[in-house]
């Protein structure tokens, strides 16, 4: 996200925040994850036409017009029709698709329907969402950016050959509260408190078991 201008790094957000829902599946997931996709699109229109021109590539409009396109989610979807023939482009997830997820959206706010979002609602707010971003901000390659975002966000994974190293180098480490020792694997400890150091540590000892492997071979 550090490679976005400040001013696209809150509409992208949204977009982290609802893939995040949309990779988990679980049914409340999915209706944040269109709820939130939706209002991503919504965002990132409503924060460019918001924009001093010279955060828009010198791009200026009539403020009469800005205060037309901001008055709702359809008057907004009129500013990207406007914009798209300005470029010279068409439209990649029709407007009409887009409509229909946003009525979609509003079951889960307003209606009476409150189902599980199917996925191909799903994946079309999605699309449009970044879509829409990519074409505002100047983004390319607006998904492979959030794939990276998606990775760094990945919580510390543990890796089996790293415990079983480190396991089989160090004792039990032993806890008090005063009252009652706990013991914990080594690995276990320094997992949760260095991650850098569990992973320097497994890999080298690691390294060694295989040199040592090596040397029995070839004796």
């Amino acid at each position: 996200m550090e490679s976005l201008p400040l001013w696209a790094q809150g509409p992208f957000e949204l977009i982290v925040h609802a893939e995040e829902h949309f990779r988990s599946g679980k049914d409340f997931d999915r209706r944040m994850a269109l709820i939130l996709f939706d209002n991503a699109i919504e965002v990132a229109i409503t924060t460019y036409l918001s924009l001093h021109p010279s955060q828009r590539g010198g791009q200026e409009y009539k403020k009469q017009d800005c205060e037309r396109w901001l008055q709702n989610y359809h008057s907004k979807l009129d500013f990207l029709d406007e914009e798209l023939k300005r470029r010279g482009f068409k439209w990649k997830v029709q407007r009409a698709d887009i409509i229909w997820a946003h009525d979609c959206r509003n079951e889960q706010y307003h209606g009476g329907r409150k189902g599980v979002p199917e996925w191909r609602v799903l994946e079309l707010v999605r699309e449009a969402a970044l879509w829409i971003f990519g074409l505002l901000y100047d983004v390319p390659d607006a998904a492979d950016l959030l794939e990276k975002e998606m990775q760094l966000r990945q919580p510390p994974q543990r890796d089996p050959r790293y415990d079983a190293a480190i396991d089989e180098a160090f004792d039990l480490v032993q806890i008090s509260d005063g009252e009652q020792v706990y013991e914990y694997k080594a690995s276990e400890v320094l997992f949760a408190v260095d991650y850098t150091a569990y992973q320097e540590l497994g890999m080298q000892l690691c390294n060694s078991n295989q040199e040592g492997e090596k040397g029995d071979i070839n004796a």
